[in-house]
Formats: structure tokens, sequence, C-alpha cells
């Protein structure tokens, strides 16, 4: 049993050597495969990131009569940090407030006059609420409809941020739906190119696996070869993949940082470099084997 293994390995190497050009062409077509299965991962992480920035940026605010307590206001912020919807509550204080405005505004001598004359604090008390997800903003603001926070709440400014809220939502829902219909439209694709190299591949020794066949050579030693041949084809793509992919990473990462600024590429990318490589050798084998083992069992069926 272990000098048949050897001996399939053996062959499978030699196969490999044997056919130089057409197994560089197989490698070149498998790591375009993995670039593409990669840059899948990537603008995955760049979306996520994106949304979860925008998601960061847009909120519910909670505006209260200037004559409301603060114990009544931090009530309210409690049982709002009980609703399923809401991620976070920040409590803003009018002393708080007019800090924020005041430092916004500091150069403008216009209206740090017009505060002094007023002699008192204008700003109101506020909450500022987010949500788990941009769809659950419309229940958290029908919440804030009920009959007992009427003599509480001066204005909820839902409606001023609801068109930015439902854009958000339509681009993580379509985000998504791409996401998904391009990683299954580009697995086939991949599949299908390396499924037609590697049969190719095996045409090519058609006449020598006729002779194999009559001179009474099991399916498995037959095979076994080509699925290490598979299999080199899987590793030697994983690691060019991720040679190519460095550099173009290197270049791009401080360009999206100017978009993104949450978003550090380069460092994701070799933080996560080995399971990256892994993802890229499981995915090269898997879909080396398994076009190979079918472009054999068609083959030898002819």
């Amino acid at each position: 049993m272990t000098t048949t293994l050897l001996r399939i390995i053996k062959y499978g190497f030699q196969s490999f050597w044997r056919n130089g050009l057409l197994s560089v062409a197989t490698i070149i077509v498998m790591i375009l495969s993995l670039m593409v299965f990669e840059g899948l991962i990537i603008s995955n992480v760049l979306t996520n990131t994106a949304v979860s920035s925008l998601q960061n940026k847009i909120d519910i605010s909670v505006y209260f009569k200037t004559n409301v307590a603060e114990d009544e206001i931090l009530r309210l912020k409690r049982s709002l940090e009980g609703v399923e919807e809401v991620r976070s509550v920040d409590y803003i204080s009018r002393e708080k407030a007019l800090e924020i405005f005041q430092a916004k505004y500091q150069s403008d001598p216009t209206i740090t006059q017009a505060l002094q004359e007023l002699g008192e604090n204008p700003l109101q008390a506020s909450l500022n609420i987010k949500a788990h997800d941009p769809d659950d903003y419309e229940t958290i603001a029908s919440y804030l409809t009920h009959e007992s926070f009427k003599n509480l709440i001066e204005k909820v400014t839902y409606t001023q941020s609801r068109l930015a809220i439902e854009r958000l939502s339509r681009i993580v829902d379509t985000a998504e739906k791409v996401g998904l219909s391009l990683t299954i439209f580009l697995a086939l694709t991949a599949a299908l190119v390396t499924f037609n190299t590697i049969r190719l591949a095996i045409y090519s020794n058609r006449e020598e696996i006729g002779i194999m066949r009559l001179v009474g050579a099991s399916n498995v030693f037959i095979n076994g070869p080509y699925i290490v041949e598979a299999v080199i084809f899987g590793v030697l793509a994983a690691i060019f993949s991720l040679i190519i992919t460095a550099p173009f990473i290197n270049l791009i990462a401080p360009y999206l940082q100017t978009f993104i600024q949450e978003l550090d590429l380069k460092t994701y990318f070799y933080s996560n470099l080995f399971n990256l490589f892994l993802y890229q050798l499981l995915f090269g084998i898997a879909l080396a084997i398994i076009s190979g083992s079918i472009a054999i069992r068609r083959y030898l069926k002819i």
C-alpha cells in the first residue's frame, strides 16, 4: 500500500514536470481564480468596514424640553437600553451640549457674543441612540412616540435622518446580495475553467492511460497521479496568488484609508496572512481535486 502511494505521488510529480507548459497554464488559471476568491474576502472586509463606519455616523437624536429634570431623562435612557433593537444610548446634558457648541464655534465672535448676551444656556439635553441594524430605527422611533414621553420630548430627529437611514439600509442589502451572487458566479466559472484545463492535461496523456488500462492498472492507480498533480496546482497557485496580491495591497491601502479611515487594509492583510493562505490553500486544493476528479471520471467513460 505504501509503495503504491509513493509511486502515485512520484508519477504525479513526473506528470507535472513532463507537461511543463500545460502545468504553467493550469497554475496561471488557478492563480487568477484564487485571486478572485481572495478579492472577494477582502471586498467583504471593505464592505463590512464601510457599512459599520456609516452605521456609526447615523443615529436618532432625542431633544428634551428645558424644564425636564435630569432624573427623568436618565430614566428614559435606561428604558431605551432595555429595547432589543437599541445598541447604545449616549446622554448629553445641557452643560455638555453647551461645551461642545462653544468649542465648535469658538472662532466665531458673533456666536460667542450672542451666547454671552443671552446670559443662560439655550441648548437642550439630548439622547443619541444607535441601533444594531438600520432597519431598527423605525421601531425605535415608534417607541419614542409613546404617550408617556410626550411631556418630556421636544423633538426626535428620526424624520430628518430617515432618508440617510433608508439609503444605508439599501446599501447593506444590495452589497450582501451582490457579494453572494458574485461569489457563486466566479466560483462556478473558476471550477469550469480549471475542469477544462485539467481535462486537457489528461487528454494529452490518453495513450498512456489506455496502455495502463490494457495491462490491468486499477482506476485508483490511474487517477492518483492526476489527483496529486491537481494538489500541486492548488498549493502553488495559493502561494503565488498571495505573493502577487501583497504588492497590490501595499499600493492601494493608503488610498482606501483616505475614504474609510477605520480601515487599515495593509495591517489586516499581514495580520491575517496565515488565515488567508489557509483559505486559499483549501479552496485551491478542493477546486483542483473536484474538477480533476470529474474530468478523470468523464474521460474514463469514453
